[in-house]
């Protein structure tokens, strides 16, 4: 779900065979300069836990967290695109994790279960997300009481300041919008890191994140 692309165009990407962003190549330095361990951490997970991770990609971070949730737990990966989510499940096959269901969602819904998840993860995809608000109330819907939602997006420095559409046509999106989104959709904001380094280690795109909770 990294780019929520209009059926047509998504079509032609397809046929054209173009590559996502992102591959199980590169998954090693993305752990250094993305801190995945340190995210993995702000959300306190255990064996058991169940998660989501919304704009799975390849499964880069689900793999993460199939092993941080152990075989007893569960991972919904969730994308917009079929493609990325056979890719997931043969990268899951190779290093045999179990614990990870594929979910084909739509552009306003990720189709989680209700009232199940211990947390969920929405990784550099929120921004691209036109129907945030519906999608925010269905990951509260999907989260038991006390559960929790991670949001981390690069803030492109020349669009600082800028007003939110223009902010989301640069493939950016700063906190104070979504600190405003999340409480009106009902969430508490309970963890922000306003500088949680650079985005693919790019001095000109910081990420940022925000850890909010259902009550």
């Amino acid at each position: 779900m990294k780019r929520f692309l209009p059926i047509l165009v998504l079509g032609l990407l397809v046929s054209l065979g173009l590559q996502a962003q992102y591959t199980a190549s590169d998954w090693e330095d993305r752990d250094q300069w993305m801190k995945t361990g340190t995210l993995l951490q702000l959300m306190d997970l255990n064996q058991g836990s169940r998660v989501a991770d919304i704009g799975c990609h390849e499964g880069y971070l689900s793999m993460h967290l199939s092993e941080s949730v152990g075989t007893d737990g569960r991972v919904y990966a969730v994308d917009v695109r079929s493609d990325r989510l056979e890719t997931l499940r043969s990268n899951a096959n190779d290093r045999r994790l179990r614990n990870i269901i594929t979910i084909l969602g739509d552009y306003d819904d990720p189709k989680l279960p209700k009232d199940e998840l211990d947390a969920v993860f929405i990784i550099d995809t929120y921004h691209e997300m036109d129907s945030y608000q519906k999608i925010l109330r269905h990951v509260k819907n999907s989260l038991k009481s006390g559960g929790k939602l991670m949001l981390l997006e690069k803030l492109k420095k020349r669009v600082v300041g800028k007003s939110r559409q223009e902010q989301v046509t640069a493939h950016s999106l700063g906190p104070e919008y979504v600190r405003d989104e999340l409480r009106d959709a009902g969430f508490n904001i309970i963890n922000e890191v306003e500088d949680h380094g650079d985005w693919e280690r790019e001095t000109t795109k910081q990420m940022w994140l925000i850890v909010a909770q259902k009550p």
